[in-house]
């Protein structure tokens, strides 16, 4: 590996296959002074790499090479459960609990930073929450410029086939002021076509592509969701702001910037693809087939990342179901478990705000954790899931920070986990306001989604032949 001094990055280029793009450096990393380690030894003499790991070479089965342990049972995919990767700061992955809690002490919750304690929700409101968000819009994900473009939604195409309604739905942003950028804001709204009135609404985001794609066995998510008579809308995330680093000049970032590199606390993609969804929240507010009370937001992986910060960015949102989001979601920043900071400040700077990458080996420097993430999402409900053999996400440490935002879902009279103790597999939490399940399997959503439904008709009602007896 090579590296420009303190002032820029060049990034590692073997990816886990989870990742969609190979690591190019972010511009804005030339104006944050980040220290990676120089002169690493080669990956198989580093006397820090891990144990009892062994390269798995790339093969008709594996599409990338890897570091993985005897516990590394392969996945359909080609993955090895437990993939390992040295960052750039000379740190392996690691999956030993025993040394997965290196800062166990994390930011107080309910304290504001003048030392006085928070004993009201007043307080709350006024003061620690404002707190919060501003330093995770600062130091982590990154602030939404002033002044965005408008949005002018066309309706493009509606059809009606299996007793399902369809809308093709298209989001025209404003680019007069930089025609190089194009972005766009695409959604697809599924509604039961026999609804007795508007209905609730879960929005999916995705990279792209629209329709229902189905992997496991059984009803698809998609049928589960319209069965309890409840719309279901794709979110495509990479019309608005590629997932990779060379959309930070196009894209809406982009079209903010002109074009130019952004400033350390300015947007990353993650932002950039919840502001879509606020804009899209504008949309269905305008759609008498949708009950804009009443709308859900779902994201797994790095979308489950981006659904989780929409929801804590817009309380408009009723519900929460971030899937396996893992680092720079509902993981702990201060575990070092699986994928960890110095990895998306290696793999995914584009994500983040530029000032997140200062904390590239400094994880305990961070002005707020996972925890402060979940608690900007209360009162409303929050579903976490994670997969036993997606340790790289980290269940363990998703769960450890819905236990930690459990004093904020209290002070606002809501109800917490119940429990601190770490549920068997299969074992869903799903009686209080904060929700979590571990499943038996992979890097996935859908084994969850019928404990989420459950949980979450709860607090989502529907009308009308759908919705009997549900």
């Amino acid at each position: 590996m090579g590296y420009l001094g303190l002032l820029s990055i060049l990034f590692l280029a073997s990816l886990p296959a989870r990742a969609a793009e190979s690591p190019v450096p972010d511009n804005s990393a030339a104006l944050i002074a980040v220290a990676p380690r120089t002169n690493l030894p080669p990956e198989a003499d580093d006397p820090a790499r891990p144990q009892n790991t062994r390269m798995l070479k790339v093969s008709a089965t594996i599409r990338h090479p890897y570091w993985t342990d005897d516990a590394g049972v392969m996945g359909g995919s080609g993955n090895p459960y437990n993939a390992y990767q040295r960052s750039s700061f000379g740190t392996w992955t690691n999956y030993d609990e025993a040394k997965a809690n290196p800062y166990p002490l994390l930011p107080a919750l309910l304290v504001l930073k003048s030392g006085q304690p928070v004993k009201d929700a007043d307080t709350w409101w006024k003061e620690r929450r404002p707190e919060i968000l501003n330093d995770f819009l600062t130091e982590i994900y990154g602030r939404i410029p002033e002044n965005t473009p408008g949005v002018s939604w066309e309706v493009t195409s509606v059809n009606e086939s299996a007793g399902v309604k369809t809308k093709t739905i298209v989001g025209h942003i404003d680019n007069s002021a930089y025609q190089d950028a194009t972005p766009t804001i695409d959604l697809t709204l599924s509604l039961p076509a026999n609804a007795a009135g508007p209905v609730p609404v879960m929005v999916i985001v995705r990279p792209g592509e629209s329709g229902d794609p189905r992997r496991a066995a059984g009803p698809s998510p998609m049928q589960q969701v319209l069965a309890k008579g409840w719309g279901y809308a794709v979110f495509s995330a990479t019309s608005l702001q590629a997932d990779n680093t060379a959309g930070l000049t196009r894209g809406i970032i982009g079209l903010m910037n002109k074009g130019r590199p952004r400033r350390p606390d300015q947007w990353g993609a993650l932002t950039a693809w919840a502001w879509g969804l606020s804009r899209a929240i504008d949309y269905f507010e305008t759609d008498r087939d949708v009950d804009a009370k009443q709308l859900g937001v779902e994201g797994h992986s790095r979308w489950g990342k981006t659904a989780l910060w929409a929801a804590a960015l817009d309380q408009r949102w009723a519900i929460v179901y971030a899937s396996c989001s893992g680092e720079g979601g509902a993981k702990l920043h201060r575990r070092n478990s699986g994928e960890t900071v110095n990895d998306l400040v290696d793999h995914f700077p584009y994500w983040m705000a530029g000032n997140f990458l200062k904390y590239g080996g400094h994880w305990n420097d961070l002005p707020v954790d996972a925890h402060e993430l979940i608690a900007l999402v209360a009162p409303r409900p929050v579903f976490v899931n994670g997969g036993t053999q997606d340790l790289q996400a980290d269940p363990h440490g998703e769960f450890l920070a819905e236990v930690s935002a459990g004093p904020a879902y209290r002070l606002l009279g809501k109800q917490d986990l119940g429990t601190t103790e770490m549920p068997a597999p299969n074992v869903a939490l799903i009686s209080g306001d904060l929700a979590f399940r571990e499943h038996v399997g992979p890097h996935t959503d859908e084994l969850d989604w019928p404990f989420f439904i459950e949980y979450a008709s709860r607090f989502i009602k529907a009308r009308g032949p759908n919705s009997a007896a549900r």
